[in-house]
């Protein structure tokens, strides 16, 4: 059976956005698991779990009104919530020029146009950190970017980065806010709910040959809201190149792993390079599907979105450099994908991560669709025959990678 069709990538990604929410240990993140692990079990693959613990926050309230007005918010992670009646102040625009006016402001941070996907980039971090440094009560950070809403921001896990309560507010319900700000009126932001740590876990899915070197493939599958586009095409080429290399006469063992915690600057990622993956002189190839792996690409007219047929370029292919002639052969035709990039320390997400580690042979490919890390990532934002295309690709790099074995 031809696990690259695009009907079986058709009911992969339906699957994966059906379980909805994908917060690191919420019940998606958990029920998309045992569904990976048990499709992984079908063919064959001896299953681990590695558990670990993740922060979580569930909001009763998470908005920010000024007189007639109000708009939600996205609670920053790890959450610092206001007091249960919410905390009223004036709201100050950040960059007003006077930072003696933020002491016990609300500040209205605007970032500047771009796909935001965490906190830890310099432009919110520092932005939040001189409001807070000046006073601030709170900070709210307007995420300019492709779609109008609002973009959660990664965080780490080990603690809130600021010591008072922040919030991403969408830039399509900010005007009154920034207005109100302007003129220094009063606002009020409420973030209330229940939060702490709780149990999420990676999957380690082996099918040890004894042929005494490893190929290792990775995804991760959690995210702050439905990650369609983000996670989903990641998952449905994770699955069928499981469905291949069970069948396939490699001349390698195979573990195929799939990472939560990845919201909290992958999280669960450093725990499996740390304690469950094979090490890298074991690894003969590593190949990592990251975000954005094949998301559809869109017009974007005058504020309206219109889908196109073509995969969102704006993703990225590292290889190891004696791949990178292949990578571009193999590729080519494929927006984005077709132009790959030498493999480096300081590439995104989990990518860089194994990298770090010292992993001697890899490929990876991560990126941020136009709706990246918003809450309407959903199933528009995909297109099946992408993942099919990308997914040969990926088979057709992996076999390249191990010729020389």
């Amino acid at each position: 059976m031809d696990p690259f069709t695009a009907s079986a990538a058709q009911a992969d990604l339906a699957r994966y956005v059906g379980f909805g929410v994908k917060a690191s240990g919420g019940a998606g993140d958990r029920e998309t698991g045992a569904w990976l692990e048990a499709e992984l079990r079908a063919l064959g693959f001896a299953i681990e779990r590695q558990s670990f613990e993740a922060p979580w926050f569930e909001p009763s309230i998470a908005e920010i009104a000024v007189d007639g007005p109000a708009a939600p918010v996205i609670p920053q992670a790890v959450v610092v919530p206001t007091p249960p009646g919410g905390l009223s102040a004036p709201l100050v625009l950040a960059d007003a020029g006077d930072p003696a006016r933020l002491e016990g402001a609300i500040a209205m941070v605007s970032l500047p146009h771009a796909r935001w996907s965490s906190l830890v980039s310099p432009a919110p971090r520092q932005k939040a950190k001189a409001a807070f440094d000046a006073g601030a009560a709170a900070v709210v950070l307007v995420t300019h970017g492709p779609t109008g809403e609002a973009l959660a921001l990664n965080a780490p896990a080990d603690g809130p980065m600021f010591p008072r309560p922040a919030a991403v507010l969408a830039p399509r319900a900010a005007a009154p806010f920034l207005a109100a700000a302007a003129r220094g009126q009063a606002g009020r932001l409420t973030v209330t709910g229940s939060g702490g740590q709780r149990e999420a876990y990676n999957i380690v899915a082996r099918l040890d040959r004894g042929r005494g070197r490893w190929l290792v493939v990775s995804t991760p599958r959690s995210g702050w809201f439905g990650c369609a586009g983000e996670r989903g095409p990641g998952v449905a080429i994770w699955l069928m190149l499981a469905r291949w290399a069970a069948r396939a006469d490699l001349p390698v063992d195979i573990a195929f792993v799939c990472n939560s915690g990845h919201e909290y600057e992958n999280l669960g990622a450093a725990r499996l390079l740390h304690d469950a993956a094979p090490k890298p002189e074991q690894t003969a190839f590593w190949l990592h599907l990251g975000a954005n792996a094949a998301a559809r690409d869109w017009h974007d007219l005058g504020g309206q979105m219109a889908p196109l047929p073509s995969a969102d370029p704006q993703r990225y292919l590292g290889v190891s450099p004696s791949l990178i002639e292949e990578a571009r052969r193999i590729f080519a035709g494929q927006p984005g994908l077709e132009a790959p990039y030498p493999a480096a320390p300081g590439a995104a997400g989990e990518l860089g991560h194994i990298i770090a580690a010292g992993y001697p042979a890899l490929a990876g490919v991560f990126g941020a669709h136009r709706f990246h890390h918003a809450a309407a990532d959903d199933l528009r934002t995909v297109e099946p025959a992408h993942a099919v295309q990308a997914a040969i690709g990926f088979k057709d790099l992996i076999q390249a990678a191990l010729r020389s074995l």
